[in-house]
């Protein structure tokens, strides 16, 4: 558990500059320049990810349980994904009105995300890994929505076909991972 506890505070503790410390962040930013904050920020990040990985692999081998969540909350939680993956592909499509509506849906991805997984996992290992991601989520998101006020930012939208786009994406990439790359990645059927 120790492992992942070190992951979630390095990996979420580097996403969390802007929550906390934006001008420290400024401040660095100008002292190094934007592309070597980014990939001074992006190895921190990855070495905060492997140790997740890692911690939550080690920690699954011995769990200890919380509670025992009934079978439905398994299907709830897939059904929650499915969002999950729409708002995130809808990050990466500029112009979406899931955007314009969201402000950020990666981050509310990401909790749609964690909160599908609290309700179907109940070890130990579980609600310390989805539970820190999905405070933090709804942290950055009020951070993140707080500075869109700040700076008048408005979300321009594009033609519909970048939201079909976002959404079709988004279904692709859910079904690939429900039906095949969970289980490769993480061992866990998700339908099986």
């Amino acid at each position: 558990m120790t492992w992942l506890i070190l992951g979630l505070l390095i990996f979420l503790g580097s996403h969390s500059v802007r929550i906390f410390a934006e001008s420290w962040r400024g401040a660095r930013v100008a002292a190094m320049g934007l592309n070597a904050w980014k990939g001074v920020y992006s190895i921190v990040s990855i070495a905060g990810f492997v140790l997740i990985v890692w911690g939550y692999g080690v920690a699954r081998g011995a769990p200890v349980i919380v509670y025992s969540p009934p079978v439905w909350t398994k299907h709830v939680a897939a059904l929650l994904t499915i969002p999950a993956f729409i708002l995130l592909a809808a990050a990466y499509v500029p112009g979406t009105r899931i955007k314009r509506a969201v402000g950020h849906p990666m981050v509310a991805g990401v909790k749609a995300w964690a909160f599908a997984h609290l309700l179907a996992n109940g070890t130990l290992a579980d609600v310390v890994l989805f539970g820190a991601f999905l405070v933090w989520a709804i942290a950055d998101y009020i951070a993140a929505r707080r500075r869109d006020r700040a700076a008048g930012t408005v979300y321009v939208v594009g033609p519909i076909t970048r939201d079909v786009a976002a959404v079709v994406a988004g279904l692709l990439a859910w079904a690939a991972f429900a039906f095949w790359l969970h289980t490769v990645l993480i061992g866990v059927r998700p339908f099986g």
